[in-house]
């Protein structure tokens, strides 16, 4: 097949518009703030990993992951798990009733996060999980549900009925054909939503800093406002610690980019 020279020109524009950022991001962790003000584009003077070390040892960096990974990875976990077995159910609903409950979670995706600032602070702190991991689990879980919904839901709608009605045939029960079919056939979907839900509780910061106000239960993306002060802020462990958090996104995008491009095209677009 013929390689198109404009599109790969674009193609290579694009690339060099990302990968200039991100380098100077991962140049700056190797500076010194008064390094970094009087050369802020050019090469370190040494390769320094003290930002790195500092982190490590002397700021509670691995307790904030810790929070971070709770979170992000119960979020992550129920949203699958509820979007999965409503998309399940929807798609086996009556047809004018399954529209109905599918429209009801698209809904849930017009609304702004944003305007439910207050509500959700309320109901929490009326719960007494103001201050609790749990709390933040349970508001991403909510304000994400709809995405996973909408997603799995159009991949599942793809999935031949006949496999469904063989399998009652055959004396399965709805838990079966849910776990042992329509689960595994979704694995695409399901790989675009759970990468997508990682990335967005990951870098959340909203709700942990409405929920969040104890040092030992605050999660990444708040912590990295600690480096920044009034009148100067520390950009070179701003950055080492930025670089450090989007570790866990790396190997998440790793393991699931082969399913990521099947499940976005298969479940939005059918």
């Amino acid at each position: 097949m013929k390689q198109n020279p404009f599109r790969q020109l674009i193609l290579g524009i694009y690339g060099l518009i990302i990968l200039l950022p991100l380098s100077l991001v991962l140049l700056t962790t190797f500076k010194t703030t008064p390094e970094l003000y009087s050369n802020p584009i050019g090469l370190p003077a040494g390769w320094n990993i003290e930002n790195y070390k500092q982190l490590l040892v002397n700021e509670p960096i691995f307790g904030y992951i810790k929070n971070s990974v709770i979170v992000t990875v119960f979020s992550t976990f129920f949203i699958l798990w509820f979007s999965s077995m409503i998309a399940y159910a929807i798609i086996q609903l009556p047809q004018k009733l399954g529209w109905i409950v599918y429209g009801f979670f698209v809904c849930g995706m017009i609304v702004p996060t944003q305007v439910n600032m207050i509500p959700v602070f309320l109901l929490m702190n009326k719960l007494g999980l103001v201050n609790t991991l749990t709390g933040v689990i349970i508001v991403s879980i909510s304000f994400l549900l709809p995405i996973g919904v909408f997603i799995i839901t159009g991949f599942m709608k793809t999935l031949p009925r006949e496999l469904f009605e063989a399998a009652r045939m055959d004396g399965a029960s709805e838990w079966k054909i849910y776990s042992k079919i329509a689960l595994r056939l979704s694995i695409p979907s399901m790989a675009t939503v759970g990468i997508f839900s990682f990335v967005i509780v990951w870098n959340d910061l909203l709700f942990p800093l409405l929920l969040l106000k104890s040092k030992e239960v605050k999660t990444l993306p708040i912590a990295l406002l600690d480096f920044q002060g009034e009148f100067l802020t520390n950009y070179p462990m701003l950055f080492s610690a930025v670089v450090l958090s989007s570790i866990p996104l790396l190997i998440a995008y790793v393991f699931l980019q082969k399913h990521f491009i099947s499940g976005m095209t298969s479940g939005a677009l059918k």
